[in-house]
């Protein structure tokens, strides 16, 4: 009888630990393969997570740590190769907060200038004295932005409101649509000379650490 007592035991043991590989997991639950997790999730070191090739935000809350404690995660996708050079490629960007890290570069919105085609939101060139922007391609969202402002603040303490008129993607470039350009980084905020001037910063050094929030 005793053994007969183990062997029912170590049976429904089994099953258990059959039922439990089969489950459907949700963020951060632990995983064994691509069908243990729930919808777009992915198992990445046996906890399901967003999927980096997708580009899903289901899991994460946070750039700098969420609700749950755990660091906002957006990670290339690929790497584009071109000008002798490897370049990461993003379809996220890190979450948009009451003040969002970004880098503040300079670009020439006008025919001609550093944009190549016109502006995505609008299809047309805008003067570079205008306080206007690109976001890199999380942060576009789709031109969810397109026409809306943003408020920029720089380290000195000044700020500015500046419309989105434009995606700095960070999927594709090196072509003449992107002014034969590398895709840009995930956490860019490219601005025109009106902006910089705003801001009073030197648009000769080419990058600054900012912040920005939707206005």
């Amino acid at each position: 009888m005793a053994k007969l007592a183990c062997l029912v035991s170590f049976f429904f043991l089994v099953l258990s630990l059959l039922g439990l590989s089969q489950a459907i997991s949700s963020c951060r639950e632990p995983c064994q393969t691509l069908k243990n997790c729930k919808g777009q999730l992915i198992c990445i070191n046996g906890q399901c997570n967003d999927d980096p090739d997708v580009g899903t935000r289901i899991c994460s809350t946070d750039s700098d740590n969420g609700a749950d404690g755990e660091k906002f995660r957006c990670e290339a996708f690929g790497r584009l190769h071109c000008k002798g050079k490897s370049f990461p490629q993003f379809k996220c960007s890190p979450r948009v907060t009451s003040s969002t890290r970004a880098i503040l570069t300079n670009n020439d919105f006008s025919k001609g200038g550093d944009g190549g085609d016109p502006s995505e939101c609008d299809g047309k060139f805008h003067h570079n004295s205008q306080p206007i922007v690109a976001l890199s391609t999380g942060w576009y969202n789709g031109g969810s932005r397109c026409g809306k402002k943003i408020r920029i603040t720089a380290r000195n303490g000044r700020s500015v409101l500046a419309k989105v008129v434009d995606e700095c993607d960070t999927i594709n470039g090196c072509d003449k649509a992107h002014a034969h350009q590398p895709p840009c980084r995930n956490n860019i905020v490219d601005g025109s000379n009106g902006v910089w001037h705003a801001l009073g910063l030197d648009i000769n050094v080419g990058e600054e650490p900012v912040v920005w929030s939707d206005a």
